[in-house]
């Protein structure tokens, strides 16, 4: 057989490999690996979800009408405890084995449940439950980006990776509230089934290997150890280094409110806060494009205030929007709260880029799956503390009437008066103790130096 070589822009090619600043890659796929590959990975994935908004508040409600928050907080905890259990070890794998692999397993079945929505209800919620163990995307996705990019390219390219996902809920829950409208949930439902498929098989076809082949299993077979995949050990690992502590710490006091705030709000500024379904719509696609917009020009304040200082004023937003939340009777107090949410978004992306630009290039996976790990932790804590809180306090939904089919919910005609609600509940305990926390994130992560020093999870640096 012929050797084939080709040089294309600096490029390498050589039977179906290419030579990228001496590391070789797989480039079995279209084109070399890209920023791009990684991009439609994670929207097409998150587009599928977001069709399914308005189905699946509609059937938590019919199927726990009273105690919603409560039951949607412990199915979203044992997703987020699974998927925490399970990041380190997919992501150290994700070293040895490579990453298109691991897109390939975590999309599918993340995606999994999706079809069984319009199959068995109950079914859908316990699979999605399960599903957990391998909703770890973004971890295998910034592992990914950071195979591919320079260090100075990193922030950004991490900012557009979460920017894409921010943009897959601009347009998917307005479609399918649409849909769910003028057809039916099972046409909503094999919508979202055949963007999933289609994911999947974008994988399988176009996405190329990112993992230089020096760095594949032939040569780290000899290092990765069960230890690794290990979260509780890598979590002891974590305090080895004050750095990585302190991050991992900041992490986990961030996104415990922000996951509680994900799992809930929709729910709750619909029946609580009393929005109809097509200002939720709305508010859901506005909230999308403005954090698309700020995760874009994260680069740019990143170039400007440096990491450090970016996770810092992505933080102090949190707080005020939380704290803001806590106190919203008013539809602009709301609308005001979720802009500042929107901007807070830039925390995550900028922490990985931290990361990324202080973790050995063999450590990439191993390194944002502790930190995934971590946030898978809090997806899991944060949708059940606040689900918990918002019984506790009396925050509930409670239908004493016939429940409203599909067609009432999307036309506002549901049992309850959302004007009742001010006299009889207690808004916003959950939101005033995610304020605390993020305070709390807050003055850790200034903590964090600012040095370009690496960080290790096997060695003391002191």
């Amino acid at each position: 057989m012929t050797k084939k070589v080709k040089k294309v822009a600096g490029l390498i090619i050589k039977n179906r490999k290419v030579i990228i600043n001496d590391n070789i890659v797989t480039s079995a796929g279209i084109g070399k690996p890209s920023v791009f590959h990684a991009l439609v990975v994670i929207y097409l994935e998150f587009f599928a979800w977001g069709l399914l908004t308005m189905p699946v508040m509609s059937n938590l409600i019919r199927l726990f009408p009273n105690h919603i928050f409560l039951m949607n907080g412990i199915i979203m905890g044992i997703k987020g405890l699974l998927s925490f259990l399970s990041a380190p070890l997919i992501g150290a794998l994700s070293d040895v084995w490579g990453r298109k692999c691991f897109l390939l397993i975590t999309v599918f079945f993340t995606c999994l449940p999706i079809p069984l929505l319009a199959i068995n209800t109950w079914w859908c919620f316990a699979l999605t439950s399960i599903s957990g163990v391998f909703a770890v995307t973004f971890s295998v996705v910034f592992a990914y980006v950071a195979d591919i990019t320079k260090e100075e390219e990193r922030s950004a390219a991490y900012g557009i990776v979460s920017a894409t996902f921010a943009a897959s809920f601009v347009i998917s829950p307005a479609l399918g509230a649409y849909l769910l409208e003028n057809y039916s949930e099972n046409f909503v439902v094999a919508l979202a089934t055949a963007v999933a498929v289609f994911d999947v098989l974008f994988i399988l076809v176009a996405v190329p290997e990112s993992l230089p082949e020096k760095l594949t299993p032939n040569y780290y077979k000899t290092r990765f150890t069960w230890e690794q995949a290990d979260p509780f050990a890598l979590l002891k690992k974590v305090g080895i280094h004050q750095t990585v502590l302190l991050i991992c710490i900041t992490v986990l006091f961030s996104f415990i409110p922000e996951a509680g705030v994900y799992s809930c709000i929709f729910v709750y500024i619909r029946y609580v806060i009393g929005f109809s379904m097509k200002t939720v719509v709305i508010y859901i696609a506005t909230l999308g494009m403005l954090a698309v917009f700020f995760q874009s020009m994260i680069g740019i304040l990143m170039g400007i205030l440096g990491p450090k200082r970016t996770v810092l004023l992505g933080l102090f937003c949190e707080a005020i929007h939380l704290l803001w939340f806590s106190f919203s009777t008013y539809d602009w107090m709301v609308w005001m709260a979720g802009f500042l949410a929107s901007f807070s978004t830039i925390t995550y992306p900028a922490i990985s880029s931290y990361v990324s630009v202080h973790s050995d290039v063999d450590k990439q996976g191993l390194i944002q799956g502790i930190v995934m790990g971590v946030r898978s932790l809090c997806n899991g804590i944060g949708p059940a503390l606040f689900g918990l809180v918002f019984y506790l306090s009396g925050v509930d939904l409670y239908y004493n009437e016939a429940l409203p089919s599909e067609k009432d919910i999307l036309s506002n005609k549901t049992s309850r008066d959302p004007n009742q609600l001010d006299s009889s509940i207690i808004r916003g305990p959950p939101f005033l103790l995610g304020t605390f926390l993020t305070l709390c994130a807050l003055i850790l992560a200034s903590f964090i130096p600012e040095n370009n020093s690496k960080f290790s999870t096997t060695s003391n640096p002191g």
